[in-house]
């Protein structure tokens, strides 16, 4: 397909090519060349304000694409083909600029803009457009994509798309490796007092015969998870947390424990290994080189993929220190309080660094779904969380997208606080996940 543009811009260009190539599965290349646009005689997407050839797709341009600054948008949303739609025009063959529109939501747009932002720091999806206008469990550009391929093909019977496959990709926070085991005398010491003082003689007598032998430790789960991944042939990522200073929200095992060495040269030598970059590593890029650094030394390998710690990153600060470590690959893009579509797709892209206005080589994953929004945030049981999940799983799939999930080694545990959760997971990976196998 040819796609015409009086004007071109990186802007454009990016985004055509994620929409129409990686989408809708369409081999395109673009003119700027009136004359060589009326010419050809194959499927041609016109992007401009007045239709230059009569049997062309015909879509009208907001202007967003070919600004290059960043400033509030006049945004208005309407109801269009079980979706949101906005940035609506008159007289084109869509009744909005689905190029504009999604380059907003997949640039991440709003959140250059001035916000305000949640109790860790972060961006909010309650300021987001998608939250606002109730479509954050949609994925809405694969939705759109969908039905752009459909009008296209309706028009052009000689188009050749080639459709996307479904997949499913499970991914795990070690946030936390053991419970009671491997934190040293003076952690575990602290933690018996404090069950003393608290009056939790459970607690007091599971961590005695944790440290005794009598009993497996309860976060340790790897060998029944890698029982699942055999069974329902997965290789999922594992982002380790590595911090070297056990404080605030870093309160891992010590990165230098032989243990903890261990388990981390171990699922790296069956599963893609990442680093879960610290809270303290989110405004230190020092100390954030130095995590992973250490990571690589276990490893024995370079790191190439990162999850922040407790999704706590801006833009475009965050993911241009992980350009500038060395990653490649990002699996931050969703929000951490809450369930749904961050930048409201479910298919990996490669980031675009607003501020520069250009394409960078990172490509970001998005996930959908992650078990501490659902018990924490949302306050979802096990039972409530299973058909969010499933509707999740139905709407990613039909759209043709990946669907990418975050769990914790610690909600698979025997805690109290936990049951149920991990049934939810090995009931949707027989009941759901097995029958895309």
């Amino acid at each position: 397909m040819l796609v015409y543009s009086k004007h071109q811009s990186p802007r454009f260009e990016y985004i055509s090519g994620y929409l129409l190539q990686s989408l809708c599965g369409i081999d395109i290349s673009f003119t700027n060349n009136a004359e060589e646009f009326e010419l050809f005689s194959g499927p041609s997407f016109c992007y401009n304000d007045e239709l230059i050839k009569a049997d062309a797709f015909h879509l009208i341009p907001h202007g967003l694409l070919f600004e290059n600054s960043i400033q509030q948008q006049a945004l208005k949303t309407e109801g269009w083909r079980n979706t949101k739609i906005f940035f609506t025009t008159n007289g084109s063959d869509l009744p909005f600029d689905i190029l504009a529109a999604s380059f907003f939501l997949i640039s991440r747009y709003e959140e250059y803009l001035p916000h305000e932002k949640d109790m860790y720091g972060r961006f909010s999806h309650t300021n987001s457009l998608a939250a606002k206008n109730d479509f954050l469990d949609l994925p809405v550009i694969n939705c759109w994509a969908m039905e752009l391929r459909r009008i296209l093909q309706r028009k052009f019977q000689s188009l050749i798309c080639h459709r996307r496959t479904f997949q499913f990709h499970p991914t795990y926070d070690i946030d936390m490796a053991w419970t009671y085991l491997h934190k040293g005398w003076i952690r575990n010491a602290t933690g018996f007092a404090k069950s003393l003082i608290h009056g939790q003689w459970g607690q007091v007598s599971k961590r005695v015969d944790v440290l005794t032998n009598k009993r497996p430790d309860p976060f340790d789960v790897y060998e029944w998870l890698d029982a699942l991944h055999i069974r329902y042939s997965l290789k999922p990522y594992y982002f380790f947390l590595l911090s070297e200073d056990p404080k605030g929200y870093d309160t891992n095992i010590d990165p230098y424990n032989k243990a903890m060495k261990d388990l981390v040269s171990y699922h790296s030598m069956g599963y893609p290994v990442g680093i879960h970059p610290s809270w303290q590593s989110g405004d230190n890029s020092k100390l954030l080189q130095q995590e992973i650094s250490l990571l690589e030394k276990i490893k024995g390998k370079k790191v190439r993929a990162s999850r922040f710690h407790y999704i706590r990153f801006d833009l475009p600060g965050g993911y241009r220190k992980l350009i500038e470590a060395g990653i490649k690959d990002d699996f931050s893009m969703g929000y951490g309080s809450i369930n749904g579509f961050r930048a409201s797709v479910s298919t990996p892209f490669e980031w675009y660094d607003l501020e520069k206005d250009e394409q960078t080589s990172l490509v970001v994953h998005p996930f959908c779904w992650m078990d501490a929004n659902s018990h924490y945030e949302q306050k979802y049981t096990p039972a409530q969380a299973y058909p969010e999940l499933k509707k999740y799983h139905e709407i990613i799939k039909q759209t043709e997208g990946e669907m990418s999930i975050i769990s914790h080694n610690s909600f698979f545990s025997d805690e109290p606080e936990f049951e149920g959760w991990k049934n939810l997971y090995e009931i949707f990976l027989r009941e759901v996940v097995y029958w895309d196998l």
